[in-house]
Formats: structure tokens, sequence, C-alpha cells
């Protein structure tokens, strides 16, 4: 078990190929990735270390790429393939990869090829492995799903745990803004006016919302583009490249589609949408604070969504403090700034004495009236500032912020006005999960539609980046089907759901109400989660039995109730984003 960037592409990577026989042209290292750009990242690597050992080639192969390219490369007979799931099982579909000399095997990030719903087609090629062959496993997690992989598949395993480098970034600079008073795309135009920054990548949700966020950040004359699975693989090395060499300064992406990405002028990272699970939060701002660099990263978080942040504080050991949304004043403050700085740049660069000669044809309509030099500057720097005024009136009075009280905030309770609690042992079991974490939904899409669980998994995950311990029940019926989701999700993400295929047809999702067990209906596969861990006995997401209610005090998360964050002192003044503290 070991996190993401820990150096794991090199530990499986040197030794694999101090066994590796070049003069033998057929692959024999298998690497598994759940996304193309950790597939490219690794084959990259493989080349690198390999870059002194004549006649040994690497090829990546993942879908997107035309096929006639792969099989080029196949036909020079690669010693190291390294792929997705779904393209290497197109290839042993088609009889065009071979695997018979296979002496290596490595599942890379195996977590992440379950949370997308590919673990079927890893067990899949892992069947049509032939034996003798070493394979090693890698994951941040080690859900049951991944533990029956390596009963089945590998013998007398040992696991190695590599201490998680979850702690604080002094070399990033964090903080958070509640979202109030204004939409999320006018404050994060406001915050990136007042950042000074390299490059910047934004994270979001959804690929609909890459999209619509670019888009607003274009509209405002930022160079910026989205980056989703929708995207072709041309089209996303081509936007990578931009990125890398200046030609682009923001991009928005999802989790999915960032993975691997690796950009040193990188700076800001923006929480457009909070994680749903602390982790994802510590790889998306370590996109940061580079080759010793210093960064900031900055989170939106909604009231209903206080809840992730303490998570994500409790898992980082700090408070991440929050700031103000930048202002009118500070935004006129900043513009200028970069104004003069641009005049500095034409003062000290340029040559000006055509101008200066321009200047005496400039003549004021008035006959008689001199030219006062003073005048015309002042004229032409309002010309000059374009859809950008740099004196901005005085931000309208918003309304006093709703304060927000989670449960880390509520005062004692006494116990004994619960009454009689009575032995836990014998009260019943209670089937449904605590209405205040769960909610019920619903999705057009059945059985008779030829719907899987694993379908369903699959669509939730990749689609809302989702993780399997944030995901409840799934009931599949003969025309449509419900999930328990975490209460509250932000409308955008249902929206996005509302429209999201399964099988090519809409799921139309609709929020039914809390999440209670209702009767009748298939619970296909006996009621699993994600992670293919049985839910029987009403268990919690960490896959413990909750006997009596939660007598555990555990939340949905699994995570304890007396589980306390860093307090944090309401009293103490709001630091300005940009500004000093």
């Amino acid at each position: 078990m070991a996190q993401t960037g820990s150096g794991k592409t090199a530990a499986f990577s040197l030794p694999l190929l101090n066994n590796l026989d070049p003069e033998l042209k057929a692959p024999q290292i298998l690497v598994l990735a759940p996304t193309r750009e950790l597939a490219v990242q690794v084959a990259e690597a493989m080349t690198d270390f390999s870059k002194h050992m004549r006649g040994v080639n690497v090829v990546a192969l993942y879908g997107g790429q035309r096929y006639d390219v792969q099989l080029r490369a196949l036909r020079q007979g690669p010693q190291i393939v390294v792929g997705t799931p779904g393209r290497l099982l197109d290839h042993l579909k088609r009889g065009t990869l071979d695997l018979s000399k296979l002496s290596g095997l490595v599942l890379d990030e195996a977590d992440e090829m379950l949370r997308m719903g590919f673990i079927e087609d890893v067990e899949t090629i892992m069947a049509q492995i032939p034996e003798g062959h070493q394979t090693a496993l890698f994951s941040a997690t080690m859900p049951e799903a991944i533990r029956r992989i390596t009963r089945r598949f590998m013998k007398e395993p040992q696991e190695v745990r590599i201490q998680s480098s979850v702690t604080t970034r002094p070399d990033i600079s964090q903080s958070y803004w509640t979202v109030w008073g204004m939409r999320k795309n006018e404050a994060l135009v406001r915050f990136l006016e007042a950042e000074d920054f390299d490059a910047a990548i934004i994270f979001v949700r959804t690929k609909n919302a890459t999209l619509e966020v670019a888009e607003a950040l274009e509209r405002s004359g930022y160079n910026s583009a989205a980056l989703n699975g929708d995207m072709n693989q041309a089209l996303r090395e081509q936007t990578l490249e931009r990125l890398k060499d200046g030609r682009l300064d923001i991009l928005i992406a999802t989790d999915v589609a960032a993975r691997g990405l690796d950009v040193e002028r990188i700076s800001l990272v923006v929480n457009y949408d909070i994680p749903m699970d602390s982790e994802s939060y510590v790889h998306r701002i370590g996109r940061t604070g580079r080759a010793g660099r210093a960064g900031r990263a900055l989170l939106f978080v909604e009231n209903r969504e206080r809840r992730l942040l303490r998570n994500i504080e409790r898992t980082m050991k700090l408070t991440i403090p929050e700031v103000e949304l930048p202002n009118a004043e500070l935004l006129g403050k900043r513009r200028l700034e970069k104004f003069a700085a641009k005049v500095q740049q034409q003062l000290e660069s340029s040559d000006l004495d055509q101008y200066r000669a321009l200047l005496a044809k400039i003549q004021p309509s008035a006959e008689g009236e001199e030219l006062d030099l003073e005048t015309l500057a002042a004229a032409l720097l309002k010309m000059a500032q374009g859809e950008r005024p740099l004196i901005l009136p005085p931000d309208a009075p918003m309304r006093p912020k709703r304060e927000f009280r989670d449960r880390d905030d509520r005062g004692p309770r006494d116990r004994n006005d619960r009454g009689p609690r009575g032995d836990r042992e014998e009260r019943p079991r209670r089937e449904r999960r605590d209405v205040g974490d769960m909610q019920l939904y619903r999705i057009e899409v059945g059985r008779d539609d030829g719907v899987e669980v694993r379908h369903i998994v699959g669509a939730i995950a990749n689609e809302g980046d989702i993780t399997s311990r944030y995901i409840g029940n799934i009931k599949l019926f003969a025309s449509h089907s419900t999930i328990e989701l975490p209460k509250g999700m932000p409308g955008e993400v249902l929206q996005h759901f509302t429209r999201t295929r399964i099988l090519n047809k809409p799921m139309n999702m609709q929020l039914l109400g809390d999440a209670v067990p209702h009767a009748g209906g298939e619970r296909r596969g006996g009621g699993r989660s994600f992670s293919g861990e049985r839910r029987e006995g009403g268990r919690n997401f960490s896959g413990e039995r909750r006997e009596g209610g939660r007598g555990d005090g555990r939340r949905f998360s699994g995570e304890r109730r007396e589980s306390r964050g860093p307090r944090r002192d309401d009293s103490t003044g709001r630091r300005r984003f940009g500004g000093d503290a």
C-alpha cells in the first residue's frame, strides 16, 4: 500500500528491468494503469529507466489512440507494455497482444481501477496470463475487492505498507472561501485577478463543468482550456503541451483527467468543487509546489459541504484559514499594479522615438488650445484599460452571511434525555442508514434495459468523481433502479447525472427523499457496494457491521464521531486572499 507520488514506478520498474531479456522480442512486462495519462507517464518513466539497455522497447496502449499506430508498435516486439484495462482487453480479444512470455505483471493504482469500474476487465486480463510470472499490486487503499484479487491471482503475497504522505505541505499556502453572495464563476474570476500566478489548474467534479468554467474564463479574457475524458488523445496532448510551454495559463479538469499531470509552472490550484474525500484533495493540491517552488491552493466550500472541509483538516492535521472574497478596492489596486508593470516594460524595452513624433500630430479640437500632455496621457490611459476598468465602483452591500454550525460546533447534550438505552445485544438490527447522511435517488434504467450494478457503478464513479465509500445500496427493479448517495449533493452534480447515459439511456436521476429501505425489488449481487463488499445487516461504508443503529458512534464515512478536527476560533479575523495576513 502506497500513496500517489511515493516512488512506486521506480520501485517496480528497476527490479523487473534487471530480469528482462533484451533479445526476446515479446512482451515480458505488463503494467495496468487506470488512466491513459498515468499509462503514458509510466511508459515514459520506464523508457527513461531502460535507455541504456540496447534493444528494449516500451509501448503504451490506451483508448483514444488509433489502433493502426498501436499495431505497428506491437509488431516491433516491445518487451514492455503499459496500458489501460479496456484497450489491453481489446487487443487480447483481437489476438494482437501475446502474453505467453510474460514474466512480470504490475497493477498500478488498483483501487483507482476499482473506483472507475475496471476491476472486471482487470480480472479477465489476469485470468489469461500464464502461470510462472511475478505479480506486484500497488494501491493507496485495500478494499475487499482488491484483496479478493490478491487471494485469487497471487501466491502467498507479502504486504508492504508505505507511510502515508498526507501531511502538512509547508510549501503550499492553503485557504478556503465560503460560497456566499456571488456565483462561483464570478468569484473565481475575482480570485484569479487578485492572485499572481504563472499557471493554474481548476478542479471540478464533472465533464460538463470543465466546459462551462472554461467558457466563463474565456469570456473574462483568460487563456484557458478544459481537460476531460471526452477529448481525444491528440487534443489532450496538445492542450498539455500548450500549458507546459506557456501558450495556455489555466486548465480546468476533473480528478480522473488530471491524473499523472506534472507541470512545474502550475503555481495555483483552485478546488472549484470540493472533493468528496481527503485523498483527492491531497492529490489535487500536489499539482502545485513542484520543484521547490511555492504554491497556493484555494478551496470553494458551500455551507452544506463544511463536513467535507472538516474531514480534509483532520487528514492534513491542520486548520485551513478562511479568506474573504476580493473586493472592488483590492481588484482596482491589482489592475493598476499590472497596468503599471506593462507600462514600465514598454519604457524599458521599446523604441518610443517614433511615437513621440506622433504626439506632435495630435492636436486639440479647439484652435489656440495648447496640448496638455498630462490630460492626453489620462485620455490614453482610459482608452488602454479596455474592458477591465482601472477605477471600480464600490461593491454593493451584501446581506449578512448565515453562520453555519456543523456537528463539531454543537454544544453538549444531556445523554439522560434519550431515555433508557437497553442492552445493545438484544436490540433488533436496524436496516436503514442514518437519514442525516444519505438520500435515496431514482434512476430510469433497470433490469429490462440490461443494466447491471456495475454499469451504475461506473457511471456514478466516472461522471461524478465519487469514491466507493460515499455510495450506498443499489437496487435494481424492472424499469428503474434506486441508489443511495450522500445527503446534500450539489445541484449541478444532480443535473449532470440526470443527463448521464447508461447503456445509451439517460438516467434521469431524481431525489426520492431520505434513504429508507424499500420492500420488493431485486438487490443485485446481494446488495454489494462499489468495492464488492456485501451490505447485509446494515453495514456502513467501511465494511463494519452496525448493530443497534449507530451504537459505535460512527458516521457514514466510517469515522468515529469522537474524532474532532482542529477547532477554529471564529473570533479571529479572516485573511484577505492575495493580501497580507
